[in-house]
Formats: structure tokens, C-alpha cells, sequence
């Protein structure tokens, strides 16, 4: 079990270790992408693309105060993006009710396929 443990520990330094560099290289190619102007180019045998997505960053207070419902409240516990979007497309949340509840975050995600 010692060896394990062992292991175990090894693969989690080196995993922190592979984190940091894709995030050092994915910061270096969003901005040469950024320079670039580009979304979606070819660079040697690969394509990059980046996709903006927004997402939603509940306020859980004000949303509390908006869904004074407890058994609604209840299904979401707190502030789950997911859950909110599914009670929103069953139509137990009005998502124009819930408007002033959240703010938009912009995220751009990297994409590397090769060619």
C-alpha cells in the first residue's frame, strides 16, 4: 500500500506540475491569438479556435429573495447554474423573473485539434 501512496503522490505533483504549464501555454496562445485578431487559425498541423461562451454568476442572495418559494429554493440549495437552467427550461423558474439575479461572465475557451 506504501507504493501505492506513493504513486499516487508522484502522479498528483506531476499533474499540478502539467496544470501549470497548460495554463502558461494557454494564456501564451490567447494572446498571440489576441495580436492576431484571429478566432480560429491554423498553426503548423493544428487548428486553434477559440469559442466565447457567457455564463451566469448568481447572486444567491438576491435570488433567494426572488424565489421566496422554500420548496424551490430547496431544490436548488444554492446557487447551481445547471440546476437554475434546468428549473428555467421546465418552466418552474421564470427566467425573466430571476433577470436581475445573476451577472454575465464572458469565458473564452481554447480549442486544439490537429489537422
Amino acid at each position: 500500500m506504501e507504493k501505492k501512496v506513493q504513486q499516487y503522490y508522484k502522479l498528483k505533483a506531476k499533474q499540478k506540475e502539467m496544470e501549470k504549464e497548460l495554463s502558461e501555454l494557454r494564456q501564451d496562445i490567447l494572446a498571440y491569438c489576441a495580436e492576431k485578431g484571429e478566432a480560429d487559425s491554423e498553426i503548423g498541423g493544428y487548428r486553434v479556435k477559440l469559442i466565447t461562451q457567457n455564463r451566469k454568476e448568481y447572486d444567491d442572495d438576491k435570488l433567494f429573495q426572488t424565489l421566496s418559494d422554500p420548496e424551490v429554493w430547496r431544490l436548488l440549495s444554492k446557487a447551481d447554474p445547471a440546476k437554475i437552467a434546468s428549473l428555467s427550461k421546465l418552466n418552474i423558474i421564470d427566467e425573466g423573473k430571476i433577470a436581475h439575479t445573476y451577472a454575465l461572465k464572458t469565458v473564452t475557451l481554447l480549442q486544439v485539434d490537429k489537422k
